[in-house]
């Protein structure tokens, strides 16, 4: 009876010094085993999943942005005031369906300058002077210019020819 003996650290069928990939004797009445776990299926379905998410999020994104905020980034008080009475005066006037941000830049000299931004472009800048008694007509004449100039805006982004450019590119 001669019988060969593998070289050491080879065997036939598997990776070298491995235990889980050495074959394993199957009993002549036993039917093959079938491998129920593929190793690359579980991460090919997190993959497409991935990129199926990446592929739908801008789409996704641009469809449910949400509208109508007014952010404040005020800092003293009277920029505070200022965001009080200019947001109450576009809530009771119109539908927002935009959002702003209200910047203030302190002074101790001049003031306040409060500038308002709608979609990174600045619409509406003032300096308010620290002694200012009568804010309220000031901010609803601010709320009423910044409605005007969103609908204005929003007017000329329908009519503009985006072709051949997005519109973030003009």
């Amino acid at each position: 009876m001669d019988t060969k003996i593998p070289a050491q650290g080879r065997f036939s069928g598997g990776v070298v010094g491995h235990w889980r990939h050495m074959p394993l004797p199957l009993r002549a009445s036993s039917p093959p085993a079938r491998c129920t776990h593929t190793p690359g299926v579980g991460r090919m379905r997190l993959a497409f999943g991935l990129a199926w998410a990446l592929l739908i999020a801008p789409l996704q994104a641009s469809e449910d942005e949400i509208r109508g905020f007014i952010v404040d980034n005020s800092i003293s008080h009277i920029g505070h005031e200022f965001y009080r009475y200019f947001s109450e005066r576009l809530r009771d006037t119109s539908r927002l369906d935009f959002n702003l941000v209200v910047r203030e830049r302190p002074s101790a000299r001049w003031g306040s300058l409060v500038v308002i931004e709608y979609e990174g472009r600045v619409l509406y800048r003032r300096f308010l002077a620290p002694n200012v008694s009568e804010l309220q007509p000031i901010a609803y004449q601010a709320a009423d210019q910044i409605q005007e100039a969103v609908t204005r805006q929003k007017l000329e982004s329908l009519l503009q020819d985006t072709y051949d450019l997005d519109k973030d590119e003009l």
